[in-house]
């Protein structure tokens, strides 16, 4: 795991190589064992590498990494999972290795492809694993710039009408184009909408994120092709597997061949535990390789708001039941309030949850251990269905065929229900928007306020120009092309894997991860494992209120009962009492009305009206106003 950077220009005088070592050095953190940079000064292009030393400790893991005849160069972010199969192949086919790493693989391969006449681009198809890599291939003078299939590791990338630069991480852009800094405020009504931003958008307008399983072709300054070279299984076929006894164990086979694929390393594996199914199913079958492996988890001390549930208990019951090494972190609320602005800039964008305050101080735990490399159970809610709009999409058989008329009326009713407790919310929730129609109906799922609540947060220019905008578009044109006969239930699991999993739980599992140099590996995203659970029926996933059925039948005999059918719970954070205590003072400041009225992007009152809401119960906003802190941080650390 590591970080990547580079530049290609039109102009190549403009090259300049102190600003490839600044990108380099300011995306440190994700790869603090080594750093170079390589320059191709006749063709304006620079490619910049930090290592964090997982296969190959040796100097013949060293990046940017150069073919024998210097003409093909690859600087590489990720883990390749089936390197060991793909390097005899190679072998037999008589290609030379000097080291044992996956970065060498991959640099083979893509020669390898090229050799054959085959357009090189394909090669990236014969790889399971994460990565987002760079080859500059100086013979056609052609740079490729892709991401892996399920988006886990993060690519940002600029452009204008002489310049693509890209990068790991936002921060490691902006010595390469430092000047090229406008708000795009389409992102900035997502973020609030959803509190993440789906789809390519970041609050940069010259700035995007690289789309899972994409590619760039990139000349002299100019991306000249833009590849889709993989899409979700949800696209290619219908959900068919319908034998219980058949797929519970096909399930737990390909689970477990999936989590030991993902334990090679040359230095130690340990694991995320929460005690939830999913962090749960993968110790329990990482344990047959290592009967010792190490667990973590978090303690954030006594949880008081209803619908609140500590994690500890769990965790603690799961790492006895498994007799595994648990280590615990205690992390006081106090301490939460005090990492906010951390976060906000390891994470480069604004997203308004606390959750990846976990991830960073688990794996500074870990690190502390001597431990590189961290087992996550992200993903499995995506592909089994585990979360609570699933089970709420089910529960509309029983109103979805009353006429619009009707459904509009149920909609209308439910803005005058409270959210002073967790069930009143969920109601509400379930009926807001019912007056909408197909995709429409299925991204409303994933919003956290509805527009007329959001449009008042903004001033009255911005307001005009985001009346006629719809924050879901990118999900809506993504589930465009899906076949008709495609379910409900099935696009929005697809929704879950492109957006929900990597525009918010895979950047930030990534980003605080990386900021201390520990590489986060997601097994329940093996693409075989992905391809299978998508061919599983909705039956078998959803049952009634029981999300997860068939993962859960595949761990029974694994894990204890109570730790496979506790109900879904996240991250237990008791966010209002947060924002009326310990979160107070940056609160007042962030949001005072001199803080909101110099930026000009907000609206005062709208702010205050929206804080009156929240305080009296009438609306859950806690997490907006989160959201709205997170964007000033970022614009204070990023814009100013």
């Amino acid at each position: 795991m590591c970080g990547i950077a580079g530049i290609s220009l039109g102009n190549p005088k403009q090259l300049d190589s102190k600003a490839l070592w600044k990108a380099a050095n300011s995306i440190k953190h994700r790869g603090p064992d080594d750093i170079g940079v390589f320059l191709d000064e006749p063709n304006g292009v620079g490619l910049a590498h930090t290592r964090l030393s997982i296969q190959d400790l040796s100097t013949h893991g060293h990046q940017p990494m150069k073919s024998e005849d210097g003409k093909i160069i690859l600087s590489f972010n990720g883990e390749i999972y089936n390197f060991k199969e793909l390097r005899a192949e190679l072998i037999n086919d008589g290609y030379h290795f000097n080291g044992h790493s996956d970065t060498e693989v991959v640099l083979r391969l893509y020669i390898s492809y090229k050799d054959k006449g085959t357009d090189p681009l394909e090669f990236v198809k014969r790889l399971n694993g994460i990565f987002g890599l760079a080859i500059w291939d100086a013979s056609n003078e052609v740079l490729l710039l892709i991401r892996d299939p399920l988006g886990v590791k993060p690519v940002y990338f600029f452009r204008n009408h002489s310049t693509v630069a890209f990068s790991s991480e936002i921060k490691g852009l902006l010595p390469l184009v430092n000047k090229q800094k406008e708000i795009n405020y389409d992102a900035l009504y997502r973020y609030l909408t959803f509190l993440w931003c789906p789809g390519n958008a970041t609050l940069f307008k010259s700035i995007e994120k690289l789309g899972p399983g994409e590619a760039l072709r990139i000349r002299k300054g100019e991306i000249v092709e833009r590849v889709q070279w993989y899409t979700l299984p949800h696209f290619r076929s219908e959900a068919i597997l319908e034998d219980p006894e058949a797929e519970i164990q096909q399930t737990q086979n390909r689970l477990r061949t999936a989590i030991h694929r993902q334990l090679v390393s040359d230095v130690p594996v340990g694991a995320f535990l929460s005690g939830g199914l999913d962090s749960s199913a993968i110790v329990a079958f990482a344990r047959e390789v290592n009967p010792d492996i190490t667990c973590f988890t978090i303690d954030t001390g006594k949880e008081t708001e209803a619908g609140i549930v500590s994690d500890l208990p769990y965790a603690k019951k799961v790492a006895n039941y498994l007799n595994l090494p648990l280590e615990i972190i205690k992390v006081d609320s106090a301490q939460m309030a005090s990492g906010i602005e951390e976060m906000v800039y390891q994470l480069d964008e604004p997203l308004g949850d606390p959750a990846p305050l976990n991830v960073l101080h688990i794996s500074k735990l870990a690190r502390d251990h001597g431990m590189k490399v961290l087992l996550s159970g992200a993903g499995g809610d995506d592909l089994f269905s585990g979360y609570r709009r699933h089970y709420a999409l089910q529960l509309e058989k029983w109103w979805r065929w009353m006429p619009k008329t009707s459904r509009s009326l149920l909609d209308m009713a439910s803005t005058k229900i409270p959210e002073n407790s967790p069930l009143t919310r969920r109601i509400k929730k379930l009926f807001r928007g019912a007056n909408l129609d197909g995709d429409e109906r299925i991204t409303n799922y994933f919003k956290w306020l509805p527009k007329d609540q959001i449009l008042p947060l903004f001033s009255k220019d911005i307001r005009e120009t985001l009346e006629s905008k719809n924050a879901a578009e990118p999900m809506i044109d993504f589930l465009s092309p899906m076949p008709k006969q495609v379910k409900h239930f099935e696009r929005m699991l697809a929704l879950e894997q492109r957006f929900f999993l990597t525009d918010h739980n895979l950047t930030y599992t990534d980003k605080m991860a990386m900021a201390v140099g520990v590489e986060v590996r997601v097994p329940f995203l093996d693409l075989e494992l992905v391809d299978y659970a998508a061919s599983i029926s909705s039956r078998l996933k959803q049952r009634g209120s029981c999300g997860k059925w068939i993962l859960k039948k595949a761990m029974e005999n694994y894990l204890p009962h109570d730790i496979i059918y506790r109900p879904k719970s996240g991250f237990g954070a008791p966010l209002v009492e947060w924002l009326s205590h310990d979160f107070k003072d940056l609160l007042s400041d962030l949001l005072s009305e001199e803080s909101v009225n110099n930026r000009g992007i907000f609206d005062y009152q709208g702010i205050q009206a929206l804080r009156h809401k929240s305080s009296s119960g009438r609306l859950d906003c806690s997490y907006v106003l989160l959201t709205l802190v997170c964007v000033e941080i970022w614009l204070r650390k990023f814009y100013d």
